[in-house]
This record gives structure tokens, sequence and C-alpha cells, in this order.
């Protein structure tokens, strides 16, 4: 019985299953693809089989995105898509082959392509590139890569904005993720303009590894544990020193609050609170009069809203929402609630591409039917779907705010 006990996830309350199969309705996958079983046949249903014996794994498990649109949706709190990735690590034997080690290693793949940014952006955007990667690795050839910047944020942080920090006597830290610091450092100086605008100093943590959202979804476990210990000892630091951990991305963000515990088994109970979204941080100080923002008469921009996945999952959307809100100069639509179907590296393989497009196109439609200005997203491998499956920009919020932002005028009100 004990046995029975650890093996049957219980922590993620599959036993509370009503099999009333909302999250099926609610989950993208099964509404295009059915060779994949659905969420409530893949998790709660399944784990009692395979609790009887492995025998009972089904490989096309794999075909589940981790959106948590199942969690969302479930009235019982049952963690549906945890009990799916679970049993993935557990009975799997599909081992992580070229492609797949190549997309979740974004530190090393990221410091090399800084390196070399103009070649590499040249090469990844050529046909013939593409072609090849389709046929041998299983790269889709219709994904089209972010670029990669020449400079890192942290080293453009280093020479140009660490001496400065100092002076604030309220601090932050930031986890930057490796979209920020190897693709695209405006996201980081954009925070860093906010913050020491509203009277925080902005430090880089201890040490910083990719938050193991991509290794996890390419069975990369063990690397993704090592990462995310390194992580955790990195955020403790910054807490014990009395600062807080902001993210710009909502995915690295509930990957390091939730992941870490529910897959990974890292212990972070004492630093999970202490790891907030930027939006959410500024919204709290808002309310909480503590600080004070100041936007420009002559910013103007019609911003569509999309609802990243793992955003609905923690419950945040409304923090950003009502940030952009904040600003005169936009007119603020809200997306339909849909997942835009990529989910990191998912979207990138070969024998996913279409199911992945299928699941957003009826966002792509609605985006394309409002053409706004730009589309905002806290998510980047959202901006990335989107962007390529629209034409139309996509910005994070904290970006938005920092361009529409009267630096000067913010300065003064918070110095008072």
């Amino acid at each position: 019985m004990a046995d029975l006990q650890i093996n049957s996830e219980s922590v993620f309350n599959f036993e509370q299953c009503l099999k009333c199969s909302v999250c099926t309705v609610y989950c993208p996958v099964s509404a295009v693809n059915p060779a994949y079983p659905g969420p409530k046949q893949a998790g709660p249903d399944g784990e009692r089989y395979r609790l009887k014996s492995p025998v009972f794994f089904d490989e096309n498990l794999k075909k589940c995105l981790n959106c948590k649109r199942c969690e969302v949706s479930c009235p019982q709190n049952v963690k549906v898509g945890d009990i799916i990735q679970k049993a993935r690590m557990k009975y799997s034997t599909h081992k992580p082959g070229l492609r797949d080690r190549m997309l979740a290693s974004t530190d090393f793949v990221g410091t090399m392509a800084n390196r070399f940014a103009p070649i590499v952006n040249i090469m990844l955007a050529m046909k013939l590139t593409k072609t090849v990667m389709h046929g041998t690795i299983g790269v889709d050839k219709h994904r089209q890569f972010p670029a990669y910047s020449a400079q890192r944020f942290e080293t453009w942080f280093k020479r140009h904005a660490q001496a400065e920090q100092s002076q604030y006597s309220k601090q932050v830290s930031y986890f930057h993720g490796c979209y920020v610091n190897y693709n695209f450092p405006k996201l980081g100086q954009d925070l860093v303009k906010i913050m020491n605008a509203v009277g925080y100093g902005v430090q880089l943590l201890d040490k910083e590894k990719c938050c193991g959202v991509a290794k996890i979804a390419n069975g990369l476990y063990d690397q993704a544990k090592k990462h995310g210990k390194i992580n955790i000892d990195s955020i403790r630091k910054a807490k014990e020193a009395g600062r807080v951990t902001l993210t710009t991305s909502s995915t690295c963000c509930f990957t390091i609050r939730d992941e870490y515990e529910h897959i990974l088994e890292l212990p972070q109970e004492d630093v999970r609170e202490s790891v907030n979204l930027a939006t959410r941080f500024l919204f709290q100080l808002l309310d909480e009069g503590k600080i004070k923002l100041a936007f420009r008469s002559d910013y103007k921009k019609h911003v569509a809203y999309h609802s990243a996945c793992h955003m609905e999952r923690m419950g945040w959307v409304v923090y950003s929402t009502e940030l952009l809100k904040l600003i005169p100069g936009v007119q603020l639509t809200m997306l339909d609630s849909q997942c835009c179907g990529i989910s990191g590296t998912y979207g990138f393989k070969r024998e996913n591409y279409e199911v992945s497009q299928t699941i957003g196109a009826p966002l792509f439609a609605q985006i394309k039917a409002l053409a706004p200005d730009c589309v905002s997203t806290d998510c980047e491998t959202c901006k990335w779907q989107i962007e390529m499956s629209t034409g139309v920009p996509v910005e994070n919020p904290i970006s938005i705010i920092a361009d529409a932002l009267d630096v000067e005028l913010t300065k003064q009100l918070n110095a008072n």
C-alpha cells in the first residue's frame, strides 16, 4: 500500500476526478488531433491503469502541449497536466534526439549564436537551411526562428546599467531568461528603465540558467533539475539580501514557481512567493500607493492582448491588462482566450507543426480581422507564433509601458 501511494501521484489529486470531461472540452489538442487521448484519459484515467502496469503508458502523451488549460477548467483542482508530464517522465521510452537537445539547450545555442548573430540570422532565414533541417533533424521548414542579438542582455547590463543601480535604496533582482539574454535585450532594458523611474535598482541574480521548461518538454529532466537548483539557490540568496526576483516571462515565472516543485521535485517553498512577474509586482506597488506612473500625452496605440496559457494558469492576466489600461493613449482589446499552439519548442517540430498552426488558427483570424497596431502578451514564444502567423508585431506589456512612460515626470512623482 505504501508503494502504491508513492506511485499514485496523489499530490496531484487524480482521485478527485469526477470524469466530467470538461478538461477535454477545453483541451486545444483534443479539438484538432484525434490521435491524442485527451487530458482526462491521458491523465487521471490513464494513471489508474499505469499504477497497475507501465504497459498501459501511451507514447501519444507527448502530444500534450502542457498548456495547463485542463487544470484551469477542472472544477476539482486536479493537476491533470502534471499527471501527464510525470507519466512521460516515468514511463516514456523515447530518448531525446539531436533536435530535442538542440531545442532544449538554450544557453549553449544562444551563447554560440550571439557571437555570430548576423550570419546565424541570415542562415536560419534561408530556405535551403530550413529544408535541410526539416529533412534531417525534424525542425519544420515553415517555422521562423527568432533573431539573435549581437550583444547579450547581461553584457549590456554590466556595461551600461549595473554601476547606476547601487544609488537606489530599494532593490529587486531580475531573472531575465534566455529570450531576453540572447534574442531581445530590449525587454530587459525596458524593465530597468521602468524600475529605475519608480525608484528601484535592478540586480542580476548571482547565477542564472535557463528556467528549464524546454528541457522538461524535451525529456532532459536531469539537466532541468540541475539548472533549476542553481536558479533556486540564486533566488534564495536574493531573498536573503531583501530582494524579490522579477521575471518578464510568464512561462519562466510559472516554471520556477510551480514546475520546479510539482515536476522536478525541487524544494522551493521558502522562495516561491519571492518570485513575481514584473507586471504583477508593479500593479501591487501601484495598488498599495507605493509608486506612481506618468505617461506621455503623445503616445497612441491600439493594443490587442493575448492571454498566454501559463498566465491563465497563474490567474495573473489582470495585472498586465490593468496596467495597460492605465496608459491614456492605449486602446485595449482583449482577444478571446485561446492557445496560440506553439507551446515553446512543440511547434518547431515537424510532426507537430500542422497541429500547432491549426490550434492557433482561430486566434490568428481574430487578430487579422481586428488589425491592431500590435498584440501584447507576456510569453515570448506566443510572440514568435503570432508574429509569424499574422504579420502583426507583438510586444510584452513591459515594453509598451516603457515606451509610453514619461520617465522624468515619473521620477519626480516617486522622489517625493
